[in-house]
């Protein structure tokens, strides 16, 4: 046993220094370059090209990034022991989760704000820009499906935490449009909707709102399509920024109550190789997922963020720290784990109850009551999963209009251009899937669905280096190393499925297996990775 305060100092010092000189050692291979233009000026269209100083647009990268998931992730990986989760989150963040997301932002904004598929598709081919957006379509349904149900029941639980978004959303709005006229600075604006972040927050509190789950969902159902086609400035930029300070909040409080509270590390460090959720290999890493890297995020940055950078300065702050910033979520969310016993950590069957209880008694030494604390930290965990929630589905969006974007030379289709058409094709087919219940066996599968589309991401931004005659070992490195992760866990999920007889997910499991290898094969077949003239993107 040992002081918990210790695991947070060596964990910030470190993810610290990553961020000062791995991140520095990333920007010079990436050729950073403030003076060149960025698609959200040159292709500025009001919608999704719009652009957003580096504060705004790093609350709309963080909130959408983070979601539940480094939160659940690390928490549910503690079975294995603290002390491996707390490594992979260090190492894994800073050699390879922001080098991801780093490089998708940086590759997608040299591609005129291009997704990662447009990238597959100029780099690899046609055939491997359909098969990634097939891939990619299918795991952000799991997201959507998935964070429709986490928000509802949420809500359910919480009842405060429905009345509060609903206030969140219409002050972001106000937020928005005031911001939009140039007419209040963004810092005296900043002040007074953090503010009223809080005045809803306790608005909340005092006056609950209690629907049905299903109630919830259709609700929710309806808000993510109005959330999916309106413009960016609207809503998606100002919510997700003023969100952000509700994490932020509850990161620096939960951190100085820790400080104060000195907690003792009662979880041991490390258990057995093979637990219930299976073997430490690969299935920790599978697991703590969006604490260390993970897929969903290089469609964030490729899908939304790329569209709003103002400027490649700003690349390295949203891109390489907004994943830090989640590591050390992640590292937080290891220690409400790591000070419980093992009895204790196991009587939790839900990692975000845990989170909450435990970041509850953090905030009770800097003067919040615990249960207000508790309740506190479940609504910023709900309202980043609403953020993670809407942006999934504008990125499903885009999938879709993608798949079907045009040849060189032909005229773009109504599927291709009409925004509503795909949102609602998306909505559709994630609703369903909510309502179904069904999402719960396909979770697992997606844990290992979400890494390996990190390492389909980090193929595609090593191709592209390649093919501009830079050393990519920095990319390369990582994307082997979560190939192998991620379809050692895909064979191990395949095999439990077909003893399991649950054969449609056995299909999927072996379809994106077979996606993988075949982007692989295309990916050499095109390029070998091997050093070639410096191309102009």
């Amino acid at each position: 046993m040992f002081n918990g305060v210790w695991l947070l100092i060596v964990a910030f010092i470190t993810l610290g220094l990553g961020y000062r000189y791995y991140g520095n050692f990333v920007s010079r291979r990436l050729g950073i370059d403030p003076s060149r233009e960025t698609p959200a000026h040159t292709k500025k269209d009001g919608v999704d090209y719009v652009p957003a100083k580096a504060p705004v647009l790093l609350g709309h990268h963080f909130a959408s990034i983070a979601g539940a998931s480094p939160i659940i992730g690390p928490i549910a990986a503690a079975q294995f022991g603290w002390l491996p989760v707390v490594l992979w989150i260090l190492i894994g963040g800073i050699f390879m989760g922001a080098v991801h997301d780093f490089a998708s932002l940086v590759a997608s904004v040299r591609h005129q704000g291009r997704s990662i598929g447009e990238v597959i598709e100029e780099r690899i081919g046609r055939d491997g820009k359909r098969l990634f957006l097939i891939f990619s379509f299918f795991a952000l349904i799991l997201v959507v499906s998935a964070f429709l149900i986490i928000v509802a029941g949420t809500f359910v639980r919480e009842p405060s935490a429905g009345t509060s978004s609903i206030l969140f959303i219409l002050l972001a709005i106000v937020f928005g449009t005031v911001i939009q006229s140039n007419k209040v600075n963004l810092i005296a604006a900043s002040v007074i909707g953090v503010v009223l972040l809080f005045l809803c927050v306790w608005l909340g509190l005092q006056f609950p709102i209690e629907l049905s789950f299903n109630t919830w969902l259709t609700i929710l159902v309806f808000y993510v399509f109005i959330a999916a086609t309106t413009p960016v400035w609207i809503l998606l930029q100002p919510r997700d920024y003023l969100n952000s300070y509700l994490l932020y909040f509850l990161m620096a409080g939960g951190l100085i109550g820790a400080f104060i509270a000195r907690p003792v590390v009662k979880l041991e460090a490390y258990t057995a190789f093979n637990q219930e959720i299976g073997l430490l290999f690969p299935i920790l890493f599978v697991t703590v997922a969006c604490g260390a890297i993970s897929g969903f995020h290089s469609l964030v940055a490729s899908g939304t963020t790329s569209k709003q950078l103002s400027s490649e300065k700003d690349a390295k702050v949203v891109g390489y720290g907004g994943m830090l910033m989640e590591s050390s979520l992640s590292v937080l969310a290891i220690l409400t784990a790591a000070v419980l016993t093992a009895s204790q950590y196991n009587t939790f069957e839900n990692p975000v109850v845990l989170f909450s209880n435990g970041v509850g008694g953090f905030l009770s030494h800097i003067g919040l009551e615990k249960a207000t604390g508790t309740t506190f930290a479940a609504l910023a965990v709900s309202a980043f999963a609403l953020t993670s929630l809407d942006t999934a589905t504008r990125l499903c969006r885009f999938s879709f209009q993608e798949f079907f974007s045009p040849k060189s030379g032909e005229k773009p289709g109504l599927l291709n251009t009409n925004r509503f058409i795909g949102t609602a094709f998306t909505v559709a087919v994630g609703g369903s899937l909510a309502f179904s219940g069904k999402w719960s066996l396909i979770w697992p599968l997606f844990g290992s669905a979400n890494q390996l589309l990190a390492a389909l991401a980090l193929l595609a931004v090593t191709v592209w280096l390649a093919s501009r005659g830079i050393k990519n070992g920095f990319t390369m490195l990582p994307m082997i190393f979560m190939f192998a992760v991620t379809l050692t866990a895909l064979v191990f999920l395949l095999y439990k499925y077909i003893s399991e007889s649950q054969i449609l997910l056995a299909i999927l499991s072996f379809a994106l297996i077979i996606v993988a290898v075949t982007l692989i094969y295309l990916a050499f077949r095109r390029f070998g990775f091997r050093k070639a003239p410096v191309k102009a993107d």
